[in-house]
């Protein structure tokens, strides 16, 4: 569960009670998100059972707008004031899993390594993973990794869903050839999976998150849209569960955010869906990126081929 940009102190305690009622045991959060306060209000509701929470954190963005050059981007210096900030607000001696939060396109990926390798002999991180970095980053980092005898890498996380497919290009297939886990944020498209925007975003709150909130603005998405709700309505069930659930079959793991109980007991609910296999591929064909070049070239070739020898 993503926690950060949902429900306040009261609701909160609620959502994680009912989590962890359900089984759910990890929590995904960020230094910047609410400008560090949701590390303080996480820091109250897990104290009393921290050993059996997965807690993952992140790094680069500082904690404000306002945050200098010094705790910003990816740099060793960044990076460890930033997890000593975090883990002060945490209450916490360590963070499970912690994130490089978005690659500044400055910054060696070396210089990540080391530091996130240091941080991990020093106990203070048990994993290190990537988020929001292009594939060829994360390729050089776990190669790197490997060679050096540092940490590895051992997850990637990217925006996935059935309206934001981009990662299928090139960080999916990346993911599965060197073994990374892949969990992926907004498995709603910002709400509009949920079927309660169509053709617009009344009612939906605009916040520094407003680039993850995708509209019905074009026939693609209206498309999938259409295909989500009418398998909804065949398994007598939620549009976001379905498309959750979808999102499962594609071997990631979703981050949900909901802001309520009610939204977060639909959003748990995904996981105990029996989705037809024709009609998760009907979803996964009705939402499909066209890869483009180079991924092309193949398939054109076959066609090509089966044409040339299908001649009398």
């Amino acid at each position: 569960m993503g926690w950060g940009h949902g429900a306040h102190a009261p609701e909160a305690k609620a959502m994680y009670d009912t989590y962890r009622e359900a089984g759910g045991n990890f929590i995904d959060t960020a230094s910047n998100y609410q400008s560090g306060e949701a590390e303080k209000y996480l820091s109250d509701i897990i104290s009393s059972d921290r050993e059996d929470i997965v807690l993952a954190t992140k790094y680069t963005m500082g904690t404000s707008a306002s945050s200098g050059l010094q705790m910003t981007g990816n740099s060793r210096k960044a990076m460890v004031q930033s997890l000593e900030q975090s883990l002060r607000r945490l209450g916490t001696d360590r963070v499970d899993v912690f994130w490089a939060h978005v690659a500044d396109e400055s910054t060696p990926i070396e210089e990540i390594l080391r530091a996130f390798d240091d941080l991990t002999r020093a106990g203070k991180i048990l994993y290190a993973g990537l988020a929001n970095f292009p594939a060829w980053r994360v390729a050089t980092g776990v190669t790197l990794a490997q060679q050096r005898g540092w940490a590895p890498l051992v997850a990637i996380q990217v925006e996935y869903s059935l309206v934001e497919r981009s990662a299928d290009r090139e960080l999916m297939p990346m993911a599965e050839a060197f073994g990374l886990g892949v969990l992926g944020f907004s498995p709603l498209g910002g709400g509009l999976l949920t079927g309660k925007y169509r053709r617009g975003a009344t009612g939906r709150a605009q916040s520094s998150i407003s680039q993850f909130l995708h509209k019905e603005d074009d026939p693609a998405k209206a498309n999938i849209l259409d295909a989500l709700e009418s398998v909804a309505q065949d398994l007598d069930t939620t549009p976001e569960g379905i498309a959750i659930k979808w999102s499962m079959s594609k071997g990631v793991i979703p981050i949900i955010g909901p802001r309520s109980v009610d939204q977060l007991t639909s959003n748990l609910a995904a996981g105990e869906l029996d989705v037809p296999t024709r009609q998760l591929e009907w979803l996964d064909e009705v939402s499909a990126l066209q890869l483009g070049y180079p991924h092309r070239m193949w398939p054109e070739h076959e066609r090509t081929e089966k044409k040339r020898f299908a001649q009398p």
